[in-house]
């Protein structure tokens, strides 16, 4: 491929996420301020941060928590922006909930909040980081609205 053919090509961006998990089995969770959405912290990962860092900078950032990381569960492609998500499952290890800019609430919610709460697309992130019958990360394509081509669960 020639250097004008690469330069015209899309670019990604890469995202990172932490599904943090308490003991309860409750889920760390915020609301944007920008759209009132409910979804797991995260952004996008520093061009020279590794993605266990970023994950735990991101949520640390917009909830005030400090998590270990455990593993990657997922991995989540946005086709209509160019988004690549990596989605991690997390434990928390201290802090206290605190609002940010990017947080108008924070809280801990259970499965079934996360099903009525989150918008499909970070629900399913969600979801496939609290399964227990496979450690295989999941791989997913959406619009940004819905899950693509659904894989079948576990």
């Amino acid at each position: 491929m020639d250097a004008k053919a690469a330069n015209s090509l899309p670019l990604h961006s890469v995202s990172v996420a932490g599904v943090v998990v308490r003991a309860d089995g409750r889920v760390l969770a915020i609301r944007r301020t920008d759209d009132g959405t409910w979804e797991p912290p995260g952004g996008v990962l520093e061009l020279a941060e590794a993605p266990e860092d970023g994950v735990r900078r991101e949520v640390f950032e917009e909830t005030g928590i400090k998590v270990r990381v455990e593993r990657l569960t997922g991995v989540y492609k946005n086709v209509a922006r160019g988004i690549v998500a990596l989605v991690f499952r997390c434990r928390p290890e201290g802090g206290v909930e605190q609002l940010s800019d990017e947080s108008i609430d924070v809280d801990w919610l259970t499965p079934a909040e996360v099903s009525e709460c989150m918008a499909e697309v970070y629900a399913v992130r969600v979801l496939d980081a609290l399964r227990k019958d496979d450690t295989a990360p999941s791989i997913r394509t959406h619009d940004g609205r819905h899950v693509l081509g659904r894989q079948p669960p576990g």
